[in-house]
């Protein structure tokens, strides 16, 4: 049994529970319990892989020997939702907790309204605080269908997750003092060199004063969650290195390591391997695309969101379903929680690996819309690709009546429905023959939906073979 399989024993999949005692599963979270042995997190991404980099393995290694060790990922809130690029990170503090450690969910309500400028052509537009809050309020359900927040049967006070605002402290600093007390410890230079702001300028695209110091108060979180949450890691992707090896060298510099200092410390400042305990480290994971080199997330119609208000579990499904055949074995380690060993069984170089793609789908659907949403979106799919029938779980657009009256060009439903972009891509859909009405294909480009096609069953409109929407009457 490998650290995977052992962080989850008998965990087949479609099942709902545990096969070994010791752990507790509930609402789709499982974590460690004092009953059961430690599992190693590192060895677990790394074979999962998760991991890009790291700031100090050996040291983290011995860290993470003792349970209840603390780690954050931040979050900023720049929309409703977050979408599927944003999984990667959520997954990597699901194994934290599950391997007996808390998860930190860093909400940037306070970095925000800085922007930052990681991986970004331009600024972003500026939000009031009033959108930031609103985003930030309808963040927060993706996060409970991941992690435990709460001390009951399916966590313990050493990992339950917690959720916080840096806008809590941020708010509240005063900026000559910041400078003085923080502000020396960056070098421009150092700065300068960082990829957020180096690509920016190489690129000679305006890098703002305000953008600028985002890596400065982005620093400034790690080591102010260590103060108040003992926090020693913090992770995020690849473009966040900077940022990430910034706080750990900030915690360094306020708290410098020395055979003197260790003499001179107070008991409470050394832990028990004779490190400081403001000793901090970072793990980055890769930037994900997907093998034909399209950026993790979006799509075509645009991005594939969390929040089950702006993508439906069913869309959310047939997103891993179409995932690119080179891709499935990656995804199925890095966004379910089937053993190696299991996934090690799938055929990934026949047409059997479509039975991996289903499994793929079901299980990453499961962990954000749970068992019965995955499975209804899996039977919606299978009856409408047999030609069983049109499922009444299929996604749906509502159109008014007044308009079909009048006939609504089909290549304008097409973008409603989110198969097109744009009106002149639908026509484009159209002449390639990528588009069907009740399962005849539409061969007109200026082709028209009126009341005369809801005469009787209510009209399905589909793009090519996997994509299909019901249209409606308001």
């Amino acid at each position: 049994m490998n650290n995977t399989q052992a962080c989850h024993p008998g965990l087949a999949p479609g099942s709902n529970f545990l096969k070994e005692g010791g752990a507790r599963r509930e609402a789709g979270v499982t974590v460690w319990s004092k009953e059961r042995p430690m599992q190693n997190f590192i060895d677990i991404i790394k074979a999962r892989g998760f991991v890009h980099q790291m700031t100090d393995e050996a040291g983290l290694r011995t860290l993470l020997e003792t349970p209840g060790q603390t780690a954050y990922i931040g979050f900023d809130c720049t929309a409703k939702s977050l979408h599927v690029g944003s999984l990667l990170q959520i997954m990597l503090l699901r194994w934290w907790q599950k391997c007996g450690h808390k998860p930190i969910v860093l909400l940037g309500g306070g970095t925000t309204k800085i922007g930052d400028p990681s991986g970004k052509d331009e600024s972003r537009p500026p939000l009031t605080d009033l959108q930031i809050n609103e985003n930030m309020e309808s963040l927060k359900q993706v996060f409970s269908q991941f992690l435990s927040f709460s001390n009951n049967e399916s966590s313990t006070p050493e990992n339950a997750a917690i959720m916080v605002n840096n806008d809590d402290w941020l708010s509240c600093l005063n900026y000559a003092q910041f400078l003085r007390d923080y502000g020396r410890h960056f070098s421009i230079n150092r700065m300068l060199t960082m990829d957020s702001v180096k690509l920016r300028l190489e690129r000679e695209q305006t890098l703002s004063f305000l953008e600028f110091n985002y890596m400065i108060l982005q620093a400034y979180d790690f080591v102010e969650l260590n103060r108040r949450h003992g926090c020693r890691v913090q992770m995020g992707g690849s473009d966040q290195w900077g940022n990430i090896v910034n706080g750990v060298e900030l915690g360094r510099r306020l708290n410098p390591v020395s055979v003197k200092s260790i003499v001179e410390a107070k008991s409470d400042e050394i832990d028990e391997f004779g490190k400081f305990k403001h000793e901090l480290f970072g793990i980055t994971s890769p930037l994900l695309t997907t093998s034909s080199g399209a950026k993790m997330g979006k799509t075509a119609a645009g991005a594939v969101w969390l929040n089950s208000d702006l993508l439906s579990p069913y869309d959310y499904w047939q997103f891993w379903r179409n995932t690119e055949d080179a891709d499935v074995e990656r995804f199925l380690k890095l966004f379910t929680e089937l053993s190696l060993e299991e996934i090690a069984q799938f055929d990934f170089k026949s047409a059997k690996i479509n039975d991996a793609k289903i499994v793929l789908a079901t299980e990453a659907t499961t962990m954000l819309h749970g068992r019965v949403a995955a499975e209804r979106a899996a039977q919606t799919a299978a009856d409408t690709f047999s030609g069983a029938g049109v499922s009444a779980d299929l996604p749906e657009i509502f159109v008014d009546g007044a308009r079909l009256a009048q006939g609504i060009p089909i290549s304008e439903l097409l973008v409603e429905a989110n198969f097109a972009a744009s009106n002149s891509e639908g026509r484009r859909l159209i002449k390639g023959n990528g588009v069907s009405l009740n399962d005849e294909k539409v061969t007109d480009e200026s082709a028209r939906i009126d009341l005369n096609h809801f005469a009787g069953a209510t009209p399905k409109l589909s793009k090519g073979k996997k994509q299909h929407a019901l249209v409606k009457i308001h």
